[in-house]
């Protein structure tokens, strides 16, 4: 028997390698990314509640951390995937779902 999941990528016609590639380009870290994660570091460091980075903006935190193939293959076959690892595959699949002109679903329609 599938899971959800995996019923869920029949129906719509999902191809693993297309969430792999959407993760990527989602959760990718980028170089302001790296800027924001370094002056957290630094502020942490110094133990002082200056502003310095409160006026940057907190958008949307990427992870860093991509969908793998182990984890689709994982998640199909009805494997205990992470919070955070669904997550990742809920965007990704929002994400392809936008491409195509359709309603984003929610995390209980996937798992």
């Amino acid at each position: 028997m599938a899971t959800k999941f995996a019923e869920f990528l029949q129906t719509q016609k999902i191809d693993p390698r297309r969430l792999i590639a959407s993760s990527r380009q989602i959760e990718r870290l980028r170089p302001e990314d790296r800027a924001a994660r370094l002056l957290a570091r630094r502020n942490r460091k110094k133990e002082s509640s200056d502003d310095e980075g409160a006026d940057g903006e907190k958008a949307k935190r990427r992870s860093g951390r991509t969908i793998t193939p182990r984890l689709i293959t994982g998640a199909q076959s009805g494997k205990a995937v992470s919070g955070s690892a669904k997550t990742r595959l809920l965007r990704a699949v929002n994400r392809l779902l936008e491409q195509r002109k359709q309603d984003p679903v929610d995390l209980r329609a996937l798992f």
